[in-house]
Order: C-alpha cells, then structure tokens, then sequence
C-alpha cells in the first residue's frame, strides 16, 4: 500500500470518529487529539477503526505511534501484510 493510499484511509477513519474535521486542515505532524479535541474512548474507536480498514493488530503499546497523521501513516505501511 502506498502512503497516500494509508494517509487517504486514515483520514477516512479520522472522519468516521471526528465528524466535524476537516481532512484539508489535519496537519501531518501535530497531535490528532490536541487538533481534533477527541477523547481517549474516540482515539480508541479511531485505533480499532483502523485495525478493521488495514487488517492489522494495533497493541496498545503502539497507540503512541498513531499520534499524528504521518505516524499513522508510517506505522500503517509498515505493517502492510501485502508489502
């Protein structure tokens, strides 16, 4: 999977949690939680949202690792089965 495929899915799952977000304005190296003021019960949707899209388990461990749009991004397509 390409990174702008994962960035495009991301932002979907973004959406699917955080209604009201604008996907033009995330910046890509900012906190997700500080920018879209989302609790840690919607980061957690946002989490298992993810796994359910790419396939992948996510521990929670890891959670850090999604903090910001390009850490998704990064985490996601390295952990792409199909890569």
């Amino acid at each position: 999977m390409s990174p702008d495929e994962a960035r495009s899915k991301v932002l979907a799952a973004l959406t699917s949690i955080a209604p009201e977000a604008d996907p033009a304005q995330i910046k890509p190296r900012v906190n997700l939680r500080d920018q879209l003021d989302i609790d840690s019960m919607d980061f957690l949707n946002f989490a298992l949202a993810l796994h359910k899209e790419f396939g992948v388990d996510i521990p929670e461990r890891d959670y850090p690792k999604l903090a910001t749009l390009d850490g998704c991004v990064d985490y996601l397509c390295r952990s792409d089965p199909a890569s």
